[in-house]
């Protein structure tokens, strides 16, 4: 991404509504019970918006929030600059957003409820300690 991507990435509102999209994303797909194919009309939607529209809708934003530090700090990680401490936990924060999707996947699937909401709260803290973290990394290195 380039910078100014990355810095509209880092507005508050581009990385909520990425959470937000989570839920519309699996009502999309268990939908399909109910509207059959037409289910990924909302799935394109949301894939656009997420790929696509989400980083230009928003303008850029300063390291001033929690989030666009979390933000500033994921550009720091994916630039290499991940010390070994902030390194392990990412590892383990990634691994346990795996098994929150994995979980989400297999709730979508066999359409039931109970792994479906456990790995999208699974998911969500995971993601959300990550960004803390990425935010303590950007607080470190500023």
């Amino acid at each position: 991404m380039t910078d100014d991507t990355w810095k509209r990435h880092a507005n508050p509102w581009s990385v909520w509504t990425r959470f937000a999209a989570i839920p519309v994303f699996e009502l999309a797909v268990w939908s399909r019970e109910w509207i059959g194919w037409w289910c990924l009309v909302g799935v394109g939607f949301v894939a656009v918006w997420l790929f696509w529209l989400n980083v230009r809708v928003f303008g850029p934003a300063e390291p001033t929030s929690w989030a666009a530090r979390g933000i500033y700090g994921e550009q720091l990680h994916v630039a290499g600059t991940l010390s070994t401490d902030h390194l392990v936990v990412t590892r383990l924060l990634v691994a346990a957003g795996l098994v929150g999707f994995g979980l989400i996947a297999w709730g979508l699937i066999a359409l039931d409820l109970w792994p479906l909401a456990s790995g999208t709260a699974l998911l969500l803290m995971a993601q959300l300690w990550r960004i803390d973290r990425y935010g303590l990394l950007y607080q470190q290195q500023a």
